[in-house]
């Protein structure tokens, strides 16, 4: 552990999977390549949620910030999880322009938060500063979701209030999900990505908020956000209970029907309005999904191509970056071409519902794989957690979505998650509906 002071100071130290198009010659490569193994800095904190911590005095009153080691900090080495970019990168010369809010308002950070390397992984993997714990069942070790695992486990094991993480795929809502708590992909282009370490910068890249309820999600969206609590009041008095507010619900094949049946009682006991969404919109919605992951993949590669031959980095960082190689030279274009119709079919289901509802994950947290020696994690198991992800259609469309931790009866967690979506630029009118379905 460091220094415990608020300053920074300088330190030493996404998704892109899909089974039917990671290739066998990659899968071949991936397996067949030598890796050498390294010597892992000690976790900073129980759950290894921090890759710098600085811990608050035990008296301070002052709300604790956790910050995702994608987004720059003056005077500390933003890693982005990597250990290459640790021993590599220089302290940080000026804060991501996301951070001024918090430091007018002398909130406290305590940290700089783990995740999965250079964000490309959706199980929050790091083989390098150690995978961060799920706080939800230690014992049978849950993957915490990625990419932004720090920052979900953070906010779930009550080391920081509040957790800025970044969104390209669902690298929030995914670990939030995971975690069993709230995480707000915002609208894209809303929070300035200056000082942001880039995936999908001109598409899809968002920063957002991470907390264990709705009070300070919003005050995390007020950090990044001028007047957002303010707006955030109006949408509470403009629509005040359940009943006021109409929810598209679109069932997705492949979902955990347990799941389904849990999202279903929660929206039915608090009485909104739910309207069932049919076949086109859903053959849309599975277009966009694959089409979110092919832009996501191949910006992947067109960032961070000069990584892949870097000895230091890890396989499932370096298959992702030749998975959006792949991407980028055969569906990446029309992909792009395809958004435009996308965000038109969204304008016209918001016609006619105020939000669309899904579940975030498909299936539950499934427990971590066993390392295979010499190459830590499974390629297939990370593609076998991404499949489960319903966020990479609202990434592509820039929309805002909010998930939302929902009880479920099971023998691994007690929670899952669903996934609000909303028009783009109502994250506070999301938050309002969030907090009707967090209320007792």
């Amino acid at each position: 552990m460091r220094d415990t002071s608020n300053t920074a100071f300088a330190s030493g130290r996404h998704h892109a999977w899909s089974q039917s198009i990671l290739g066998a010659p990659l899968l071949t490569m991936i397996l067949s390549a030598c890796a050498t193994l390294q010597t892992r800095p000690a976790a900073v904190t129980r759950d290894r949620a921090f890759i710098d911590y600085w811990a608050p005095p035990a008296d301070s009153k002052q709300l604790r910030l956790a910050i995702k080691d994608l987004i720059d900090m003056k005077g500390v080495v933003t890693t982005a999880g990597s250990e290459y970019l640790a021993n590599t990168r220089p302290p940080a010369l000026h804060d991501a322009k996301c951070l001024q809010i918090a430091r007018m308002r002398n909130v406290r950070i305590v940290g700089k938060t783990n995740l999965s390397e250079l964000a490309l992984g959706v199980s929050g993997v790091n083989e390098h500063y150690g995978t961060p714990r799920n706080p939800l069942n230690r014992r049978i070790k849950l993957i915490p979701g990625g990419s932004s695992s720090g920052s979900a486990v953070a906010v779930a094991d009550g080391t920081a209030d509040i957790a800025f993480g970044t969104d390209t795929a669902g690298s929030i809502r995914t670990p939030a999900a995971c975690c069993g708590v709230l995480g707000l992909k915002t609208t894209f282009g809303l929070v300035s990505l200056k000082g942001v370490f880039p995936l999908s910068p001109r598409h899809l890249d968002t920063v957002g908020p991470m907390a264990k309820d709705v009070p300070h999600l919003v005050e995390g969206m007020d950090l990044l956000q001028r007047g957002f609590a303010a707006r955030y009041e109006k949408a509470v008095a403009v629509k005040s209970s359940a009943n006021e507010i109409r929810i598209g619900r679109l069932y997705l094949d492949g979902t955990d029907p347990a799941i389904d049946n849990a999202l279903d009682a929660a929206l039915s006991a608090k009485h909104f309005r739910v309207v069932v969404l049919g076949k086109t919109f859903k053959s849309e919605w599975e277009q966009a999904q694959k089409d979110g992951a092919t832009v996501a993949f191949g910006d992947a590669w067109l960032n961070d191509a000069a990584y892949a031959d870097k000895p230091e980095i890890g396989e499932l960082a370096k298959a992702a970056i030749l998975r959006g190689e792949l991407a980028y030279t055969t569906n990446y274009t029309a992909a792009l071409q395809r958004a435009a119709a996308w965000r038109r079919a969204l304008r016209q289901i918001f016609k006619r519902v105020d939000f669309l509802a899904v579940p975030t994950l498909q299936k539950l947290a499934p427990k971590l794989p066993p390392k295979v020696p010499l190459f830590g994690r499974s390629v297939p198991f990370e593609l076998a957690v991404f499949n489960s992800q319903n966020t990479p259609a609202v990434d592509l469309a820039g929309n805002p979505a909010v998930a939302i931790p929902i009880p479920i009866r099971a023998k691994t967690v007690q929670v899952t998650s669903l996934q609000l979506v909303g028009r783009r630029f109502s994250e506070a009118e999301l938050l309002n509906a969030a907090r009707l379905i967090e209320s007792p």
